[in-house]
């Protein structure tokens, strides 16, 4: 059960980003709750794999190189989710941190 208030929540958040950023695009709150659930995917799968695949670099940019790589998830889940668009890798960009931002107020205010 706390996984689907997870993705709910998440939903919410990728509505309230796109709201902010005009760079990014969703259709509906469906898509947004596809978009949730592919993030949730792929940040489970393929980030541990590019996290451990670029540990030089990151380490050489103090962890910043942690962003690029959320930046290209959310690329890849641009590629797979219909109803999702991001106008470039900046937008992408901005959108991982405004999403991480607006998800850990919306965990802060629910206590999660």
């Amino acid at each position: 059960m706390g996984f689907i208030i997870k993705l709910l929540l998440t939903g919410v958040a990728v509505m309230l980003s796109t709201y902010i950023l005009p760079g990014v695009h969703v259709d509906g709150f469906g898509s947004a709750l596809i978009l949730a659930l592919v993030l949730a995917v792929l940040n489970a799968v393929v980030r541990p794999i590019l996290v451990l695949l670029t540990i030089p670099v990151t380490f050489l940019t103090l962890g910043l190189f942690l962003l690029v790589i959320n930046a290209l998830i959310i690329l890849l889940a641009e590629a797979i989710v219909p109803g999702f668009q991001v106008d470039g890798f900046l937008w992408a960009l901005i959108f991982s941190i405004i999403l991480s931002i607006i998800t850990a107020i919306i965990d802060l205010i629910t206590g999660r």
